[in-house]
């Protein structure tokens, strides 16, 4: 005797069926639950914003300096290096000197990308009108020493 493929298939993800089932039930019964238990409250300040039991002023559209998303580019671009050689470490017994000389070629390229982005100057965050440029060490001892 042999079962069929549909119920062969059915008998090995019976319970990955029965999780699917109650996760959209589940779902289905809180939307249902909010829709006929909620408030029907209907005002003109419904809709407003509110925070912190503050009423907003003013437009919620700020301009904001670009290097601000510079940093959160370059968090999430380390933050995945980091992530890569965790994974790494984790198997670096199995991966051999093969492992280690791709896990320090990326961080080699890694590193050239972080050098090119200070070169540049991406990571200065000190505007240029603020800037004090030194032009040679003598100039720097006299002005230290107050003379002339």
């Amino acid at each position: 005797m042999s079962m069929s493929t549909a119920t062969e298939v059915l008998a090995h993800n019976w319970a990955f069926a029965i999780y699917l089932l109650g996760a959209l039930g589940l779902c289905a019964f809180m939307l249902l639950g909010a829709r006929y238990l909620g408030g029907r409250a209907k005002a003109r300040a419904k809709h407003l914003p509110y925070e912190s039991g503050i009423d907003s002023v003013g437009s919620a559209r700020l301009r904001m300096s670009a290097k601000f998303y510079l940093v959160a580019m370059f968090f999430v671009i380390f933050d995945v290096e980091a992530l890569y050689l965790f994974a790494w470490s984790v198997s670096v017994r199995e991966s051999g000197w093969i492992g280690f000389t791709e896990a320090a070629i990326f961080i080699l390229v890694l590193l050239a990308g972080l050098f090119y982005l200070a070169r540049i100057g991406a990571l200065d965050w000190t505007p240029a009108r603020s800037r004090r440029e030194v032009k040679h060490p003598s100039v720097v001892n006299k002005i230290n020493n107050n003379q002339p």
